[in-house]
């Protein structure tokens, strides 16, 4: 049996032929080559073709858009699927088009004339699927079209998607993602199907809301990525510890990796100090021109660079499924930010890591970053995701078990271990402070013989022993709790008093000042268990040992064999990804390739029982890669 779309566990597959009808059936099989789907998947498909409004919460690799795509070509009606992403349109009906389903896309990057010729395509019934940026549909123009779609009978549903964008508690709130409801009045009877790849109950309830769903079904997948490993250290030299992460992933195997960071100018340091450690690395940011942003998009997803520095916004439009580390040079602003973009990674249910600098500081960044913002009830909203994502970086428990319960689910260990096996903490490569009872009262008693009135570092100095002139004026010198924490480095008081404040011992106030949290005298008087975690650097993020996870296939490594002959599909893949300009995940994934190299098919018909071989491919490439499996040398390439 071919594996389901998404790297996912055996526990999570359906088999196409004992719980889809035939025509969802012959759809999958036909055009995307799967004999499986998830259960989630099979009842949002389902949720499609009967016209029935539905949130789908998918984790980023969990193949959510095969949910709306799927529908269209049961029904016969076409699917509206709204995105804010240029890149992700293009590159989704490009896929789509090699596939030989019938999609388009209408954004800003299309011509007129070519515009004009897709509302014939949809007039005509031609057209599967349509994508637009939500702009583009609120105008009265495109409501008008969608108008007269549905009144002859030909607009089946419309599919929100990136559908956090709408709650203002989800991380990344667009203002004209709210109007969408609007749609509702001059579409009454068409279905509205809302997907996202990251929501907690919260942001379900408001995305449902918003967009007034009417008895809708709810389908959350879950949220845990077996396959990721996370680890968190503290930031010394972000340059330094990116580059020592991208060393062990070439020696590993390579892959891409991306390094998130704040601003333009940490993406511009992060990828010279790459640079000059030999590793070839680009920056991305909103301050270059649309060309080099594309440029740089447009090589990695191409393979023909591996390593990109950038601001959030890179890898949304980015399907590349082999990225093996995901880099965070600064603290993401919420839980929901990090596990979106450290789902970027390990797209193919193969081992990646995903890697966070932390700094004491970055919180207070992300906030003065905030308080910029206009909108205040917006401005609160995210001041509490930063919060929580502070507590996810300072505490010391399983992080996967964190990430899970942040998104409402229970989480299991793996069968036989007591922790996840695969992140910091459980692998044991964070310190415990032996003595943590005793530096938390110490820090506390700092705080209140300064009178709840002063920041984090001013504490952080008297507790030091710091001579600074604003200590002498303040006459925090003469305090008793002055120089008792003066073997200790600046770094880890720092760390120390980040990891009370998300353990509630300790709140901050107006100006960051440090003052009493609902547990503090209770921690003070030592009725509180307390644990704290010393700094990590990076000497131990290379050790442990780490589970694999991912894809129900044949999940064994390739021999020596199959090994050679899975690079020489990807340098084939390569070059006809070329010839046809698109990017080669488009042609085929890297699982594709290698459960391609463990079966080694010698017809046509073999090739159909490869995960991810459908017809049109077969028809389009199969003749090509057949003879290089054959080992009968290059053959012509198919350009389409």
């Amino acid at each position: 049996m071919s594996d389901a779309p998404g790297g996912t566990d055996a526990a999570d597959i359906a088999d196409v032929s004992d719980s889809v009808a035939d025509p969802i059936a012959d759809a999958v099989r036909r055009v995307w080559g799967y004999d499986a789907l998830r259960p989630l998947q099979l009842a949002a498909i389902e949720a499609g073709v009967g016209g029935r409004d539905a949130l789908v919460v998918l984790p980023t690799g969990g193949g959510k858009s095969l949910c709306y795509q799927v529908p269209p070509l049961v029904t016969g009606k076409v699917t509206l699927v709204v995105s804010p992403l240029i890149a992700l349109m293009r590159d989704q009906v490009r896929g789509l088009e090699l596939n030989g389903y019938a999609a388009a896309a209408l954004h800003s990057g299309v011509e007129h004339e070519e515009a004009r010729a897709i509302r014939e395509r949809l007039d005509a019934g031609e057209l599967n699927l349509v994508l637009a940026a939500p702009e583009r549909v609120l105008t009265g123009g495109f409501r008008a079209m969608l108008a007269q779609l549905a009144d002859k009978g030909r607009l089946g549903n419309i599919a929100i998607d990136e559908a956090h964008c709408i709650s203002q508690w989800g991380h990344d709130f667009r203002p004209e993602y709210r109007r969408l409801a609007e749609l509702r009045e001059v579409l009454p009877g068409v279905a509205m199907q809302a997907f996202t790849a990251t929501a907690t109950p919260r942001v379900r309830d408001d995305i449902a809301a918003q967009l007034g769903l009417v008895e809708y079904e709810s389908h959350v997948g879950v949220f845990d990525r077996p396959n990721l490993t996370y680890r968190v250290s503290a930031r010394t030299n972000a340059g330094d510890q990116a580059a020592a992460a991208i060393e062990r992933m070439h020696a590993a195997g390579g892959g891409g990796a991306i390094v998130y960071c704040l601003s333009r100018k940490d993406t511009e340091e992060n990828a010279a100090a790459l640079r000059a450690r030999n590793i070839d690395a680009k920056a991305y940011h909103a301050g270059l021109s649309d060309r080099e942003r594309g440029r740089v998009e447009t090589a990695f997803s191409n393979e023909s660079l591996d390593v990109v520095c950038a601001t959030v916004a890179f890898g949304m439009g980015i399907d590349r499924s082999n990225v093996r580390l995901v880099v965070h040079a600064t603290m993401p602003k919420s839980i929901e930010a990090y596990q979106q973009e450290t789902g970027r990674a390990g797209r193919d249910g193969e081992p990646a890591e995903c890697l966070l600098l932390d700094s004491p500081a970055d919180g207070a960044r992300w906030e003065r970053l905030i308080d910029r913002s206009d909108d205040a009830e917006s401005g609160e909203a995210q001041r509490h995701l930063v919060r929580e994502m502070r507590r996810f970086v300072s505490a010391m428990g399983c992080r996967h078990r964190m990430l899970s319960e942040h998104f409402g689910q229970a989480y299991t260990p793996p069968d036989g271990q007591t922790g996840c096996g695969a992140c910091d903490v459980c692998l044991g490569e964070t310190e415990a402070e032996p003595d943590a009872l005793r530096v938390a009262q110490i820090i506390m008693s700092g705080v209140a013989r300064c009178e709840q009135r002063y920041g984090a570092a001013h504490g952080g100095d008297a507790l030091r022993g710091a001579r600074s002139e604003k200590i002498a004026r303040c006459g925090h010198d003469r305090l008793s709790v002055f120089g008792l924490l003066k073997d200790r480095r600046k770094a880890e008081i720092a760390s120390y008093i980040e990891q009370l404040v998300a353990a509630d011992a300790l709140r901050r106030g107006e100006h960051s000042v440090l003052r009493f949290g609902p547990v503090g005298m209770d921690v003070m008087k030592g009725d509180h268990p307390v644990l704290l975690a010393r700094p990590a650097g990076t000497a131990a993020a290379s050790g442990g040992t780490r589970r694999r996870g991912g894809s129900v296939v044949d999940a064994r490594p390739l021999d020596a064999a199959e090994q050679v002959l899975f690079e020489r599909l990807r340098a084939l893949r390569k070059r006809i990804a070329d010839e046809n300009g698109v990017p080669p995940y488009v042609v085929f994934n890297d699982a594709t390739l290698r459960d391609m190299a463990r079966r080694r098919p010698a017809d046509g018909e073999a090739m159909l029982e490869v995960k991810g071989v459908g017809r049109k491919k077969l028809e389009l490439f199969g003749e090509t890669f057949l003879a290089c499996l054959n080992g009968e040398g290059e053959s012509n390439i198919a350009v389409v």
